[in-house]
């Protein structure tokens, strides 16, 4: 039997041997990771310094876009040296910061979509009372509880995985997760399934629930109201609802690859789809709402404009 003192690494089984190609797919996914970082400062950069973008909407907006930027800095350098190294391994004290790290994004992506559902909710269903209701206090409560709670329910998973006996050091994906390393317990894991049903209820259904209720809220007085107040809603509520899909499809792939046998998926197919909830919601949210939201779209364009400027000048 191998207990945690043992275990002072672990091994991954996933990776498979590129050869000369390791210097490509290091290039790819390593322009993969600037452009994410680009594309997610530049947005935070435009709202933090313009005061025009000080509004409830917008600071959300900044929230999700630190949040995709602190997920895939979780991911992409550890990928990009694993990588280049013919021997992937991990310190399992860097595995469970690793765990920490993908879990808290995970669930801070979750409640930031369900907060920005009930800032929607609220200009749409109460305009006449939202200024009131979505205060500057309110909505820095609303940032301050969303990541400080979910850091403070994932730290509590740590006490309970790092102390596991295991009976083994492979884990069959390209990083860490938690269900990953409770597979290798060598006796009952019963109190990190429940606690790991309760995280799940609190990081996923509770949010899932909220934004079902909203929008149930927002489609009912869309058929109630006007033509502008439907317009309102359409432009408003697309990139939300996009990046909802788009990230739940990415994690209810993660969830499900987690929990039951996917050895029948391609190997190249499960990685790719295992990485696509830290990959795609970054790389998807800036651009999305870059798109759709005039006043973001202008600021950012005046921001590239000064840097070239700068750049030439120099």
């Amino acid at each position: 039997m191998i207990n945690s003192t043992q275990v002072s690494y672990f091994t991954f089984s996933a990776y498979f041997d590129t050869g000369h190609l390791k210097y490509l797919y290091f290039i790819i996914v390593m322009c993969l990771y600037i452009f994410i970082v680009f594309a997610n400062v530049l947005p935070v950069v435009a709202i933090c310094m313009n005061r025009s973008l000080h509004e409830p909407m917008y600071i959300f907006l900044c929230s999700l876009f630190v949040n995709g930027l602190y997920g895939s800095t979780g991911l992409f350098p550890f990928l990009l040296v694993q990588i280049l190294s013919d021997v992937h391994t991990i310190a399992a004290s860097f595995c469970f910061l690793q765990i920490f790290c993908v879990y808290t994004y995970g669930s801070v992506e979750f409640l930031n979509l369900a907060v920005m559902s009930y800032d929607r909710y609220l200009a749409i269903c109460c305009p006449l009372q939202y200024n009131t209701r979505m205060t500057g206090n309110r909505v820095a409560v609303l940032i301050a509880v969303t990541w400080s709670v979910v850091f403070i329910v994932n730290f509590c998973t740590l006490p309970l995985i790092v102390p596991l006996q295991l009976c083994g050091n492979i884990i069959n994906k390209v990083y860490c997760d938690n269900h990953s390393i409770v597979k290798l317990a060598c006796y009952d894991t019963t109190a990190n399934n429940i606690y790991g049903l309760f995280v799940s209820a609190f990081s996923v259904f509770g949010p899932l629930i909220l934004i079902l209720y909203t929008y149930i809220k927002i489609l009912l007085v869309c058929f109630s109201g006007s033509q502008q107040t439907r317009q309102k809603a359409v432009s408003t509520c697309t990139p939300h609802l996009a990046s909802l899909l788009n990230f739940s499809f990415g994690a209810c792939f993660e969830i499900l690859q987690s929990r039951f046998n996917m050895n029948s998926v391609p190997n190249v197919l499960r990685i790719f789809l295992s990485l696509y909830f830290l990959t795609c919601p970054p790389l998807f949210n800036p651009v999305m709402y870059g798109l759709n939201l005039p006043k973001i779209r202008v600021i950012c364009k005046n921001l590239i404009s000064n840097i070239c400027k700068v750049l030439a000048a120099t």
